[in-house]
């Protein structure tokens, strides 16, 4: 007997397949209406604005949280998840080189003024990162430096874990809360997405993609060449099975919807809603998908490898590969200090540039060349960066005792 889907089904069923309604509509709504669907875009921008509103929080109280309740016989699996965020960055500015290397590409540059200011030097990214790494907690809310609230929260964290049962009960009643928020914030995205997609396509159109089309190859085959094959064989080593279950459950659950917001850091709570879906340990998921949305960044290693070297041989500069090598781990390291925020890697690009000898004023029109691709650049990196978060997660917790349960959650999806 064939079974008919219910609207109360629909409305509380599948989250990714509501998703891919509200893609389809929102493209169908601006072909058909674009004046309409750039006025539905309100939607989309108050869904981003509602998960950016909410991460921070999230992020501060799941992490003192789990900290504050950890046993001190307890596992940590952090380090091997750490490992796996800096070699797959590692691995993404390689592969960027390696594909540019192959597929060289020039630009046509034309000047552009852009409102932000890239960092000079190296020296200038760290010290950023120390900056915020000690900044005003009430700041770092406010401003969603997660940085900033990834200290606090282990910082009081570790303080509270000689504080009583019930003080610890109660962080943890308040992390479950503010998850419960989350949850209800996460079943508009089908509505927000359409309202995204409305705007976008109304308001862009495809045009302003044609004439990067050869850029634009590059630079999404080596976020593809990083989730399909790359991951697949870091994840391989972790767990010595087949890695494709899991590569494509993270993918299809949280690189659809990072897609569309295109931050890293709206899409924390979406990663975590997936982890616990898993069965993953809420001790090791609560810190290290914040902690991967700020430093696990191999689209973005990949997005200022791609355009620094396409600098380059539109300036004729001859790329040794010593040099490339060099670029590799500049564009890693510079990545790891990239804001979890729409075009936050673009801004790094002059860093790169600046091993080259490329002007500030050329560097500064590569940027502008990015945001004319960011429509599709950007929503690519941050798909691939947040469904890593939760990939290499998954992969560290993947020990013996409990790999049966995480496999069964794959599966059962």
């Amino acid at each position: 007997m064939s079974k008919r889907l219910t609207s109360k089904q629909f409305l509380w069923g599948n989250l990714v397949f509501q998703i891919m309604v509200g893609i389809v509509a929102g493209i169908s709504l601006a072909l058909v209406a674009p004046e309409l669907a750039i006025s539905l875009g309100l939607l989309g921008s108050l869904f981003v604005k509602a998960l950016k509103a909410v991460a921070p929080i999230l992020v501060f109280v799941l992490v003192a949280s789990a900290i504050a309740s950890q046993k001190s016989n307890d596992e940590s699996r952090m380090k091997p998840v750490l490992k796996l965020y800096l070699l797959g960055t590692l691995s993404a500015s390689v592969v960027a080189v390696a594909l540019s290397f192959m597929f060289p590409t020039q630009l046509t540059l034309t000047q552009a003024t852009i409102s932000n200011v890239a960092p000079q030097g190296i020296t200038e990214v760290l010290n950023n990162l120390l900056f915020n790494l000690v900044a005003n907690p009430v700041t770092a809310l406010m401003e969603a430096n997660f940085i900033g609230i990834l200290a606090w929260a282990i910082a009081l964290g570790m303080a509270l874990r000689t504080a009583s049962d019930s003080t610890r009960i109660m962080v943890s009643d308040l992390a479950h809360g503010v998850s419960s928020i989350v949850r209800m914030v996460i079943r508009f995205a089908p509505i927000g997405i359409f309202g995204l997609v409305a705007n976008t396509i109304a308001t862009t159109g495809l045009s302003a993609l044609l004439a990067y089309g050869e850029l634009l190859s590059v630079l999404l085959g080596a976020m593809l060449f990083m989730a399909l094959v790359v991951n697949p064989m870091i994840v391989w080593t972790q767990i010595r099975s087949n890695p494709y279950p899991l590569v494509f459950k993270c993918l299809r659950e949280s690189a659809v919807t990072a897609f569309f917001t295109r931050s890293s850091a709206a899409n924390i709570p979406v990663n975590m809603g997936l982890c616990k879906r898993l069965g993953l340990d809420e001790d090791t998921y609560s810190v290290s998908i914040p902690l991967g949305a700020t430093i696990n960044m191999a689209g973005a290693a990949i997005t200022i490898t791609v355009l620094t070297m396409a600098a380059a041989y539109t300036m004729g500069i001859d790329v040794d590969v010593p040099t490339a090598l060099l670029l590799s781990v500049v564009a890693a390291v510079s990545a790891c200090g990239a804001s979890g925020v729409a075009g936050g890697s673009l801004l790094l690009i002059p860093l790169a540039c600046g091993l080259f000898g490329i002007p500030n004023e050329v560097a500064i029109q590569v940027v502008a060349v990015g945001f004319i691709i960011g429509v599709v650049q950007d929503s690519a990196e941050t798909a691939l960066n947040s469904s890593t978060d939760v990939l290499f997660t998954a992969a560290a917790c993947l020990s013996s005792h409990e790999q049966e349960e995480i496999v069964a959650a794959v599966d059962a999806a």
